[in-house]
């Protein structure tokens, strides 16, 4: 197979950004207690957490997110001490923005979850160039702490320290 030098270079940044990620991949290398949990608990769970059933993750799934990232996204809800959730809107607790989401209007998702205080899941960060360069640009100016785990990127806006973990 003929791999031409635009293709050569964007699967050298791919596998950078997988190399990049597995020194924290079940928790080791990371220094804060609440994302250490976090990768623990809730990325390395294999089950639903149900203390508030299951309609996170049947609503997600029934928008067409990974098994794996729904279940996820699901056991976040409760390790946040949240209790309410918006897919595609800012007003709860944990508020998630799927890959149909317009990419020009994260900016303005971001500036209204940082306003509320609420935790902002962005899905598919990678999807386009024109998305990966919007997410970077508010993980930069982000100031507490960000996850990225490929499938999503999690701001948190709460007292954590400014962090940026790439999992």
């Amino acid at each position: 197979m003929k791999v031409s030098g635009r293709n050569l270079a964007r699967r050298l940044v791919l596998l950078g950004n997988a190399l990049s990620r597995v020194k924290h991949r079940r928790g080791h290398g990371v220094h804060s207690p609440f994302v250490y949990s976090l990768v623990r608990k809730v990325f390395m769970s294999n089950s639903l957490d149900e203390r508030f059933g299951t309609a996170l993750y049947d609503s997600l799934r029934g928008a067409g997110v990974a098994e794996k990232s729904a279940r996820q996204l699901h056991n976040l809800l409760p390790h946040i001490e949240g209790q309410s959730y918006s897919i595609n809107e800012v007003e709860c607790d944990l508020s998630i923005l799927l890959a149909d989401y317009p990419t020009e209007q994260l900016r303005s998702a971001y500036e209204d979850a940082k306003m509320a205080g609420v935790t902002l899941a962005i899905c598919c960060p990678y999807l386009t160039r024109e998305r990966q360069l919007a997410v970077d640009a508010l993980i930069a100016e982000h100031r507490c702490t960000t996850v990225d785990n490929g499938a999503y990127t999690l701001f948190f806006n709460n007292r954590l320290p400014k962090q940026h973990y790439r999992l």
